[in-house]
């Protein structure tokens, strides 16, 4: 038998682009209609192909109604009165081109075409590729932990140097999905510390969580040569006003429900601190806020509340920053409040951080002899602390929460990882053995073995040790068999508290609530 167009008839009812003479493919419909194949309808084809899907028939069946379909799509031609009568067959599957009166007349082609192409979309034709549905501009521009944006080559850099630590990747709040995320409700929270510059963007998820959508941390020293002079630096000035612009760059390309931003202790220090924050106002647009230690601490405290269980007892947080180290004494109740900072009954902020400390002490060669002597230092700090001696009833009552950069360097040692990846950081455990040997393994090495280990780098290794120095001092005046690791603290604490205080999370569930009802 001879094809209509002239060629050899194929073998199979498949479409071959190489059959064609006017260079168009056929589609091959392998929809299902009212839930069955349309090889389904032709029990032969699958003792013919040997599987389903494959619409196979001997080459001189003259009644094939797949090819008889094929010719009408073509235009008709071929077409006769036995092609109407096998489609009216009742046992044949729901034909494309059945009529609710009865079969079409030969003659109606071109009306069964241009009916054909009205409906297609709505058939699902295999091959049609669908065009891709554009997501709203608030969207397109999030960024999640797995797709960050395409950074500048001056941020790039800040986010592929380790000890920058661009902590733009893997929250637990990131990781609840943004399925549940309201993109309008964008907040942003920025500290600018006496080492580092950091920015949150985020958007709420689930109750008590948030997804980040930007990041960026830079290591400023803002606070160098504090101790010695009583002021801010020309030179940390100008790294702080640069790392500045870029946060205010982000602020302004995104539409922000709310927002907070804060300085600590280097501001608080210095004679000309104030002066320095007008000048960010006038160079870069960005009204920073100068906060009290009392408020550093509860921050601190609310950025990490979602790594103490509920198991918890007592808890004793603290953050060593560049020139000031907050610690909190949490005692948990029966009754635990949903913000746990309510639990806080002492904390303190001791004038002293890494940068201040390794000031004093020579960052750079630390000997046994002078490690001791940081440690004695804050341990006579510590002595002025009036706190009440805790109580340890059973095995996971208590515990340390070290939010820094120092315990999650001291982690991504002990974890020998080979580039620092706050995702394995991050609520970690170590137990008190294992801060003593990585604490000792730090002291063992010089300050080039320090800079060349990728969890620290060049930029930290003279201040490293004098972190060290401060957790040992707090380790020896609260004894605890082992510490978790919090890589997230004043800028979680702000994100958390300002969607706590809009009620965001409140509102998503009675939005959740009202979808369901409406289900």
């Amino acid at each position: 038998m001879e094809d209509p167009k002239g060629g050899a008839k194929p073998q199979f009812d498949g479409a071959s682009a190489a059959g064609r003479k006017d260079g168009k493919k056929s589609r091959r419909r392998k929809g299902k209609r009212g839930g069955q194949s349309r090889s389904a309808a032709h029990p032969a084809s699958h003792d013919l192909a040997g599987h389903a899907g494959e619409a196979a028939r001997p080459k001189d069946d003259p009644e094939n109604p797949a090819r008889k379909r094929k010719r009408r799509r073509r235009g008709g031609r071929g077409a006769s009165q036995s092609d109407v009568s096998v489609q009216s067959q009742p046992v044949v599957q729901p034909a494309v081109h059945s009529h609710a009166n009865g079969p079409r007349p030969e003659g109606d082609s071109a009306s069964s075409r241009r009916n054909r192409r009205k409906h297609r979309s709505k058939r699902g034709l295999q091959g049609r590729p669908l065009a891709p549905v554009q997501a709203p501009p608030s969207a397109r521009a999030d960024l999640r932990a797995d797709a960050p944006a395409r950074p500048s080559q001056r941020e790039a850099q800040d986010a592929d140097t380790p000890n920058r630590r661009n902590r733009q990747q893997g929250h637990d709040e990131e990781r609840a999905g943004g399925e549940h995320a309201w993109p309008d409700e964008l907040y942003a929270a920025l500290d600018l510390g006496t080492n580092n510059c950091r920015l949150l963007i985020a958007q709420p998820t689930r109750p008590g969580q948030f997804r980040v959508v930007d990041a960026f941390s830079r290591i400023v020293r803002l606070g160098e040569g504090l101790a010695a002079s009583g002021r801010l630096s020309d030179d940390a000035m100008e790294r702080a006003i640069d790392a500045l612009r870029i946060c205010a760059s982000k602020l302004r390309n995104r539409e922000i429900r709310r927002m907070r931003l804060i300085a600590t202790e280097a501001c608080r220090q210095a004679a000309n601190g104030e002066e320095f924050l007008r000048r960010v106002v006038a160079e870069t647009g960005l009204e920073l806020e100068i906060i009290d230690r009392e408020t550093e601490a509860r921050l601190a405290v609310s950025g990490c509340s979602s790594l103490v269980g509920r198991e918890t007892r007592s808890v004793v947080l603290f953050d060593i920053g560049g020139g000031s180290s907050e610690i909190a004494v949490i005692r948990i109740g029966d009754n635990r409040f949903a913000r746990l900072a309510n639990h806080i009954t002492h904390w303190t902020s001791l004038p002293v951080g890494v940068v201040t400390l390794s000031e004093r002490h020579g960052g750079r060669d630390v000997t046994p002899d002078v490690f001791e002597g940081m440690v004695s230092e804050v341990a006579g700090m510590l002595s002025n602390f009036d706190c009440p001696e805790i109580e340890i009833g059973e095995d996971g009552d208590f515990h340390l929460i070290g939010t820094s950069g120092t315990v999650t360097t001291l982690a991504g040692v002990h974890l020998d990882l080979p580039r620092y990846d706050r995702r394995k950081v991050d609520g970690i455990w170590l137990s008190d053995d294992e801060v003593s040997a990585m604490q000792a393994k730090l002291l063992s090495w010089n300050f080039e073995s320090r800079a060349a280990n990728p969890c620290i780098g060049p930029d930290r290794a003279d201040l490293v040790l004098a972190g060290c120095a401060i957790l040992e001092a707090i380790r020896r005046r609260w004894p605890s068999p082992r510490m978790r690791v919090a890589d997230r603290g004043l800028r979680e604490g702000l994100l958390t508290d300002m969607m706590a205080d809009d009620g965001v999370w409140r509102r998503h569930r009675n939005r959740r609530g009202q979808r369901g009802n409406k289900g």
